[in-house]
């Protein structure tokens, strides 16, 4: 189910680019959601695009459990 105030987007992807994002989410203590948006908001940063930081609740502390 999406977060209120998230964009829901269906997203067909190759399974081995999904497996690294999944492998990479669980070393970084995020979803793989949380993962994909991580690394697309990296891009746009690389690019010049300034974006506002993300929403407090996305923000996982050290006492929150992994997703």
């Amino acid at each position: 189910m999406a977060s209120p105030g998230k964009k829901s987007f269906p997203l067909r992807i190759d399974p081995v680019l999904w497996s690294e994002i999944e492998r990479l989410a669980a070393q970084e203590l995020r979803s793989a959601n949380a993962q994909v948006e991580y690394l697309l908001r990296q891009a746009l940063k690389q690019r010049g695009r300034s974006l506002p930081l993300p929403v407090q609740e996305d923000i996982q502390t050290e006492n929150d459990p992994p997703e």
